[in-house]
């Protein structure tokens, strides 16, 4: 499972370490400040070792979401790892839909009260899922980082890895002791429009939605078709296999290289470039329909090892369309 830097800046991946499921292992896992991923068997080894001894229980959210619903709840009533509470991406993870978008990010103020009420603690790391894979709980892996919480995790495969391997569901509703979180903004970059626009033309933006959404022949939510013109296309799909779990770092590299993004910070230790590549190296966006599914690409582009950490345009395409002056391209060509 690939390591990295506990800076929430320099994103410097680390070796890949074979972990084995006793809890002082997985725990350890859990806690670093520099991991992104946890299996199913990490996770369950520490929510076992938590049964005798709750201060080092993680705080676990079920983020699960669908673009056209149903509501996460109801899957959530239908069973959930036990102890996980779930966190809401439309109402507690995002704004109000307006101009700004449809998941606009949220007052730090709002966040931080529903963040708390969850139970989330400064001293204890937090795992998030969804259905399978990890593209809605990237989101809230990114939001809590960006809010200043850094040790955050996806589950590997989501919910659907944690039922495939026959663990405990439960669909008892935890009341969690409320946190002491602070929200700190800030631990990410924000794109808005305008420097979304401008990172198309001198570095790279990526799409992140499907290439029907991408090209403008199909449009299911938002005001028109389309792209941000010289924006390419990365659709958050190819990040994981036919299971929902993440690729390696090593093919998610070859991925990226193969958009212009080769960056990373090992090959720039290979090469002897260093820092001085790393600062001539061309910044990184990363946008979908409202900012969602978008995460999960800053989420693969960390695990590959990017020298800086991808910006998310948060209002995405549901800001850029709703704007009649922003101009839209077509096709398959970034335009």
């Amino acid at each position: 499972m690939p390591e990295y830097s506990a800076s929430r800046h320099a994103g410097e991946p680390g070796g890949t370490t074979e972990i084995g499921e006793s809890t002082s292992a997985a725990a350890a896992v859990v806690e670093a400040a520099d991991a992104s991923v946890v299996t199913v068997a990490e996770l369950a080894a520490v929510l076992d070792g938590a049964e005798h001894d709750t201060t080092g229980r993680p705080v676990v959210l079920d983020v699960r979401w669908r673009l056209l619903g149903p509501p996460g709840i109801e899957s959530y009533r239908e069973g959930h790892v036990p102890g996980a509470v779930f966190v809401d991406i439309d109402t507690e993870l995002a704004g109000r839909p307006g101009p700004e978008g449809r998941h606009p990010l949220p007052e730090p103020a709002d966040l931080q009260r529903v963040l708390r009420a969850a139970g989330m603690r400064a001293d204890r790391p937090v795992v998030v899922y969804d259905d399978a894979d990890s593209s809605v709980a990237a989101r809230a892996w990114w939001l809590l980082r960006w809010a200043g919480h850094e040790r955050v995790a996806v589950l590997d495969g989501g919910f659907a890895a944690w039922q495939a391997e026959g663990r405990p569901v439960t669909t008892e509703t935890p009341q969690p002791a409320e946190g002491d979180v602070t929200v700190r903004p800030g631990g990410m970059p924000v794109l808005d429009a305008d420097e979304a626009a401008a990172l198309a033309r001198e570095g790279v933006l990526l799409d992140a939605r499907a290439p029907e959404r991408y090209t403008g022949e199909h449009e299911p939510v938002d005001p028109r078709g389309g792209h941000v013109p010289g924006a390419r296309n990365a659709p958050f799909a190819a990040n994981t296999d036919a299971d929902g779990r993440w690729l390696p770092p090593e093919q998610l590299r070859e991925h990226f290289a193969a958009l212009g993004i080769t960056r990373f910070t090992d090959t720039e230790a290979e090469t002897g470039a260093g820092d001085r590549a790393t600062a001539a190296a061309p910044e990184v966006g990363v946008y979908c329909g409202s900012g969602i599914t978008a995460s999960s690409v800053v989420l693969a582009l960390h695990r590959a090892g990017l020298s800086r950490p991808a910006a998310l345009y948060a209002g995405s395409w549901s800001n850029w369309s709703a704007d009649p002056a922003r101009p839209a391209a077509t096709g398959d060509d970034a335009g």
